[in-house]
């Protein structure tokens, strides 16, 4: 089974022509409200695929809230381990210009309500891979990290948002998950990012794929051209088929040249989830 460690918003989405300025007023097209949040978008793209999904987080009693759960369950999701907080549903603003470039603000809400003693509830006997985002706690995740490797299952981390991780949290990680900009906030080649300490790193290039850097040196692996339509969580969808493949036995490399495709083929369509594929719409 692959766990899900993150978070679950509602995506509030409009369409720009552009993005305002400081002290500026930009009219929008009509706002679409999508589930999305970086745990549930991993969580759903693995479950699209075909895996074995358990997602831990935390929702608001709310409208959001019932959004976000019929739509993991719909996808396959389970939801045992998903909290009812006190806090409204997480948020995330999201603009999309007509490039298919989004910029985004998120409001954590029920999200910053999941705790380690949450992390602790969990049955790791039937857990193979931990993939973790930080839209949550940052002390949940090194929690969760620490409880997976101690367990003997496979640690995964999207690093995003970017934050200082604990040395012995970057440590235990197989794989690391940047993206390009990212990776040169952190060092000054690829290479010389298992000096921060992972077992390995995947650093996402965007239209160009991924490249896969382990002790054993880097690997690129392509993308396929598409015409592009929404970004947005295009990274989540990477990190989703990226873990449910190491789930399911692949070695790093070829999971990460999956998820490349998987993520390419979602920012074909518009939002987040929805925008996921079938495993047979890759294969296709």
């Amino acid at each position: 089974m692959l766990l899900v460690l993150g978070s679950a918003n509602a995506d509030l989405v409009v369409e720009v022509s552009r993005r305002p300025g400081a002290g500026e007023t930009v009219l929008g097209g009509d706002t679409a409200v999508i589930p999305g949040g970086k745990g549930a978008n991993t969580a759903v793209a693995a479950a699209r695929l075909g895996a074995s999904v358990s997602l831990l987080g935390a929702l608001g009693d709310d409208g959001y809230g019932s959004l976000l759960r019929s739509s993991l369950h719909d996808s396959g999701v389970d939801t045992t381990l998903v909290a009812t907080s006190s806090r409204p549903t997480g948020i995330a603003y999201i603009t999309v210009t007509p490039d298919g470039e989004n910029s985004i603000v998120v409001s954590p809400g029920a999200n910053s309500a999941v705790t380690p003693s949450d992390v602790d509830a969990v049955d790791w006997s039937q857990v193979r891979v931990l993939v973790c985002s930080l839209e949550v706690p940052l002390e949940t995740v090194a929690h969760g990290v620490r409880a997976a490797a101690e367990a003997g299952v496979r640690p995964v981390l999207n690093l995003s948002p970017v934050a200082q991780l604990p040395e012995e949290t970057l440590a235990a990680l197989d794989p690391l998950i940047v993206n390009e900009h990212e990776a040169a906030q952190l060092a000054p080649s690829f290479d010389k990012l298992l000096d921060l300490g992972p077992k390995s790193v995947v650093v996402t290039l965007g239209a160009r794929g991924a490249a896969v850097v382990t002790p054993s040196g880097v690997t690129e692996v392509p993308a396929p051209s598409v015409e592009v339509v929404d970004t947005t969580g295009a990274g989540d969808a990477f990190a989703g088929a990226l873990s449910a493949r190491l789930a399911a036995g692949d070695d790093l490399t070829a999971a990460a040249a999956y998820a490349a495709k998987v993520a390419a083929l979602s920012v074909t369509k518009a939002g987040a989830q929805p925008s996921y594929p079938s495993a047979s719409e890759v294969a296709g």
